[in-house]
């Protein structure tokens, strides 16, 4: 390797969330370990929290060369002041060259604030991550009713923020082996924002990210009563709930469904899209999906182009025959 084709290591957040390191953190890693291949140089994994050593072999099994650990109890909860302080001064010593962080709830908000201290680049939901023949990170965004590349050539780190389902889990090689650092975390490190309590909602459908069947509705479920079929659709098949954003505009459920450039990556066995259009800003939340089917009573439906099959009927008048078919072939097995 040539002197001047040398580059600092990649890094890559590793979020934990009560000590059980997120799939996000490990498919990040699955990439970033074919980036690093591909620069020549190492992957690094940043973990912070409290009592989290046993967390430490999955990163290195996920493809991490070197893990910069955090242990302390002022680090159990993510705190955005503290992480960053810990994360900055780390990469102003070790002059990362590419720095990936889930974009998450907690990545949404501690990669800006990590890149203004840097004085770097942030492109936010990358849907893909390549290396140019300049060496240079290629980070992939939906617009323009396409694809576009946003570049970071002159600061580093490079900097990106990624969806849970954008690339797959790696595999698991739970021989490998990697080295350990210790970070020094004072005991008196404390930031103005503080966890006083944790409330966990009760997840009332399958989640979206890990869902073998996805169900998204789209604006032409008409109405209220029109979404409340294809919810009742998902709920028959077991399926998780999704939408386009003019239903979470109409109010009609909430922007946690949401799938797309501003929503979740989903990657099921079985998507079905009813009563939306196909824009690319939803689509590209449907990644790698098995078989994908459409329902659209109009033809010319840019959706039809992108499915395996596709359905041409309004979705009002669909949706409640379906089901009902669904249950009456329930019957007959169970009465069989």
């Amino acid at each position: 390797m040539k002197k001047e084709d040398t580059c600092g290591p990649i890094w890559v957040f590793a979020e934990q969330e009560e000590g059980r390191i997120q799939d996000i953190s490990l498919q990040l890693i699955g990439k970033a370990r074919a980036l690093a291949n591909e620069l020549n140089t190492t992957l690094e994994v940043i973990l912070l929290g409290d009592r989290i050593k046993d967390q430490v072999q999955p990163l290195f099994a996920a493809g991490t060369d070197r893990v910069y650990l955090g242990d302390a109890p002022t680090l159990s909860w993510y705190q955005p002041e503290i992480y960053t302080e810990i994360i900055v001064s780390l990469a102003d010593e070790k002059k990362p060259e590419i720095v990936l962080i889930g974009s998450t709830h907690a990545g949404r908000e501690l990669a800006p604030m990590v890149a203004a201290r840097l004085k770097t680049g942030l492109t936010a939901h990358c849907i893909d991550l390549t290396i140019n023949e300049n060496r240079i990170l290629e980070q992939w965004i939906p617009a323009y009713g396409g694809l576009i590349s946003i570049t970071c050539p002159k600061n580093r780190p490079q900097m990106a923020t990624v969806a849970r389902g954008v690339f797959p889990r790696p595999h698991m090689d739970e021989s490998r082996q990697g080295e350990v650092v210790l970070l020094e975390v004072p005991a008196e490190f404390e930031g103005r924002i503080q966890t006083l309590q944790v409330v966990r909602r009760k997840q009332e459908t399958v989640p979206l990210e890990s869902a073998a069947i996805v169900i998204a509705g789209g604006a032409g479920a008409g109405n209220e009563e029109g979404w409340r079929q294809i919810a009742d659709l998902a709920q028959t098949l077991h399926a998780a709930l999704g939408c386009t954003r003019p239903v979470v505009d109409e109010g009609w459920t909430g922007h946690e469904t949401m799938i797309g450039q501003s929503g979740k990556m989903v990657s099921p066995e079985l998507y079905i899209g009813i009563g939306l259009s196909g824009e690319l800003q939803h689509l590209i939340g449907v990644v790698n999906a098995k078989v994908m089917v459409a329902v659209n009573k109009d033809a010319r439906a840019p959706v039809f182009e992108q499915v395996d099959y596709g359905i041409v009927e309004d979705c009002r008048t669909f949706v409640p025959l379906l089901i009902e078919k669904i249950n009456a072939y329930r019957s007959r097995r169970k009465g069989a």
